[in-house]
């Protein structure tokens, strides 16, 4: 076990984390059903919107850092309703003087509120910004690619390429583009948006990819204690059956678990 967790391990910017699941506060009912989901999903980077949640903005209204202290989850700013370069650039600035100049945050630049597809003219645009200003930029982006390695020879330090639209629970839909990525890239793939339930979880690690991101798949499941319990360990169970390797394939011929020979009557 202890070699397993060591093989675990997944480096994202400067820092090494134990849990390659990483998991968004938007969605709960409450802050408490918040820390609580977050608690079991054994999680260690934890995704927050800054345009949306409080984490020091508002003096006056209740701090989601108070659920989820910064001195025990890295907490990973991201620029979820933002539509421009600009805006992205602008949220994550104010983050890191938040966050006492924590330079790890997620870019996201979206095309449109109906598909929240991202926008990669301006997702490229903003990540040569930040890149450039210091900040570890892990990147939401379409499973193009080609898009894909420019990211990554801009200086982003994660690529984080779609499932399927955000929030809508359809999974990998397209693990042929996926597994182009994850052939070329030399930073961490993680799957971000679409992850519906433990087994798209799964199936994404298994693939290959280094770590799973999800929200909605915890927050909106009927019980999203025990959801982020099964997400947890969908990604450990993921990861081992990828380091362990799959049987061949094999679609013409059986061939049987048990030894043939010596078998009673046949000599």
């Amino acid at each position: 076990m202890q070699a397993l967790d060591s093989m675990n391990s997944i480096k994202i910017g400067s820092k090494t984390y134990r849990s390659r699941l990483l998991v968004g506060t938007g969605k709960y009912k409450d802050f408490a059903e918040t820390g609580r989901a977050i608690e079991a999903s054994g999680a260690e980077i934890v995704t927050v919107a800054i345009r949306r949640t409080n984490i020091g903005q508002d003096a006056a209204a209740p701090n989601l850092l108070d659920v989820i202290p910064p001195s025990r989850y890295t907490i990973l700013p991201n620029t979820a309703g933002c539509y421009s370069a600009d805006d992205a650039v602008r949220t994550l600035r104010l983050a890191r003087e938040l966050l006492d100049g924590h330079p790890l945050c997620k870019l996201e630049v979206l095309g449109d509120q109906t598909s929240l597809f991202p926008n990669m003219p301006e997702t490229l645009k903003a990540a040569e910004t930040l890149v450039r200003e210091g900040f570890e930029v892990m990147v939401y982006c379409s499973d193009d690619p080609i898009q894909a390695r420019m990211l990554e020879d801009i200086g982003c330090v994660a690529i984080m390429p779609l499932a399927s639209l955000i929030g809508s629970g359809m999974g990998i839909l397209n693990p042929w583009n996926l597994r182009l990525i994850l052939d070329q890239a030399r930073v961490p793939v993680i799957v971000d948006a679409g992850v519906g339930t433990a087994s798209d979880a799964t199936i994404a690690m298994e693939l290959g990819c280094s770590g799973v991101l999800m929200n909605t798949a915890i927050a909106h499941a009927q019980d999203p204690v025990l959801m982020a319990t099964a997400m947890k360990l969908a990604v450990e169970s993921g990861r081992a059956a990828y380091l362990a390797g799959r049987m061949p394939r094999k679609f013409y011929s059986a061939d049987p678990s048990s030894p043939t020979t010596g078998l009673i009557g046949r000599n």
